[in-house]
Parts: structure tokens; sequence; C-alpha cells
């Protein structure tokens, strides 16, 4: 349970502790998102709701989820892996070397990763449920893609570039941080048993984007994340693929509306279909590769035993 750099707190205690720590950063990224959405806008609180979904308030909301990202995820996790640990960074991932053979396969691991996705959000959506669920859900959904349309603006390079950074570099961060170096990773040491500890923050991870017809794809990705991790224990390959995931995403966006189509019609271009789901072979294949070329290296699961 404990190694050489353990302060004496208990990995189980530390998972908890972690749940607690974001719970309260999200609240005071909250609290600090108030005044900073007053002086950027000119707006109240009782207006930030409906301003959240006016492009005229696109600078601001990127701070906004600056704000969240590091406040709510990952200052909550260096918080919470200096009381566990001497040596914080060390503990959560960021100290190991990436060999360039794991960094070279993560691309192909996402990008196959992705065609599975899409098949599952394909399988998503025609689970049944509920009218009133279904009303639901849309909603949260309509909300969402109000939101994403207002942020990333996409008129030039530069808003590309800034989103780039916002939308997909600072979540990859933080979230990784978070979910693999902090939550996983402290559940693995905990109960030794990886794989559950993998299927359980995947869970957790899909649950907070708070999106039903999403919640099998992103538990599908966080599953490949987390093995990507628990094989190499190098944080940085989890926000290289999970920057991939995003910029991709971006990438696609961008690209059609410089073709003229419109951010409407942009972000409706998925292709809904069950095909992907025979790239899920090729993902696994991959995965079992990632781990025999991470076998030897130095790895966050090193110390479990200690």
């Amino acid at each position: 349970m404990y190694d050489n750099d353990s302060k004496g707190i208990s990995y189980t205690a530390g998972f908890f502790m972690l749940i607690a720590f974001t719970i309260g950063g999200l609240i005071l990224a909250s609290i600090i998102s108030i005044p900073v959405w007053k002086q950027m806008t000119g707006l109240g609180i009782l207006q930030m709701e409906k301003g959240m979904s006016d492009p005229a308030n696109a600078n601001a909301m990127k701070v906004l989820q600056s704000i969240n990202a590091v406040v709510g995820f990952l200052l909550p996790t260096i918080l919470t892996a200096f009381l566990l640990n001497r040596r914080p960074m060390k503990l959560l991932g960021f100290g190991a070397e990436v060999k360039p053979a794991q960094a070279a396969l993560v691309l192909p691991i996402m990008i196959t990763a992705l065609f599975v996705s899409g098949g599952l959000s394909y399988v998503n959506e025609i689970i049944p449920i509920t009218s009133k669920l279904k009303t639901f859900f849309d909603n949260l959904e309509n909300q969402y893609n109000e939101q994403v349309k207002a942020i990333v603006g996409l008129k030039n390079n530069t808003d590309f570039i800034i989103a780039l950074i916002v939308m997909a570099f600072l979540p990859a961060v933080c979230e990784e941080a978070l979910f693999r170096g902090g939550l996983q990773n402290f559940l693995t040491r905990s109960t030794k048993k990886p794989w559950l500890s993998i299927i359980i923050v995947s869970i957790i991870f899909s649950i907070v984007h708070f999106s039903f017809y999403g919640f099998l794809s992103r538990f599908f990705l966080g599953m490949v994340l987390g093995a990507i991790y628990y094989y190499s224990g190098k944080i940085w390959l989890n926000i290289l693929a999970h920057f991939i995931n995003n910029a991709i995403a971006l990438s696609a966006l961008y690209f059609y509306i410089k073709s003229g189509k419109s951010v409407d019609e942009a972000m409706n271009q998925d292709v809904k279909t069950y095909w992907g789901l025979l790239f899920l072979p090729f993902v696994v294949g991959l995965i079992i590769y990632f781990k025999k070329v991470s076998a030897g290296t130095k790895t966050v699961t090193d110390n479990y035993g200690a």
C-alpha cells in the first residue's frame, strides 16, 4: 500500500480525499468565476447561463473553462498527491521518461479508438429510453452544443490555435492528472486490482461529462486511456492521447467551417453507424503491443506491493 516516499496516509483515503477536494475545487472555481465573468462581460450572475450561449462572450468563457480545469481538477490532484507522498509529481506519473516508441503508438491507438467510440455512440443513441428522459437528455445535449458553438469561434487560424490550447491541451492535462494520475492510480494502489480500478474510474470519467448519448464512447475512451496509464505509468502519454482525441474533433470542426459550412452544420457531421465497432480488435492489438513496448520501463505500479 505504501512506498518509500509515502507519508503514511493510505491510498484508499487518498482516493476519497481527491474526490472531496475536487468537489471543493469546482465550488471554488465557480466562486472565482463570478467576478471574472462580471469583469469581462459586464453581465451579472443571473445572466450567466444565457450569456454562455452568446458568441460575444467567447473570451470570457475560455477563461472560465481554464479556471474550472485548473482549480477544479489539477490543483486538487496535486494537493492530494502532496499530502500522500514526498514526491507528488512522481507519484502522479509526471516524472517518468517517455520512450519514443510509446509516444509513436499513442496516435494509432487513439485514431482506431475514435472509430470504436463512434460505433458506441450509435449504440448509445438506439438504447430505448422514456420520452421524459429523452427530453431531459436532449436538453442537456443542446445546452452543451450551444455553449461549444459560442466558445469555439474558429473564424481564423488564431482562433483555432487558442481553441487547441484551451479546449484540447488544457483539459487533457487537467483531466488526465485527475482521472488517471490521481483516481485510477490511487485506487489501483489501494485495491491491487488495476482493471477494476480502470473500469470504475472510466465510469466516473464518463458520468462527469453529463452526456447520456456520449456515455458509452467516453467510457470506452476512458478504458483506453486507463490502459495507457497502467502499462506505462507516464501521465504525459495520457496527456498526448487525450490531446489527440480533442484536437481531432476541433480540427474536423475547423475544416468544415473553413469549407463554408455553418457551425451547426459542422457539429452535425458525425456519421452514425455501428461499423466503427469493427476496429475494436485493432485497438486491443495495439494496446497489447503498447504493453510489450512498455515492458521493463519504470511504471506507476512498481511500488504497489511495497
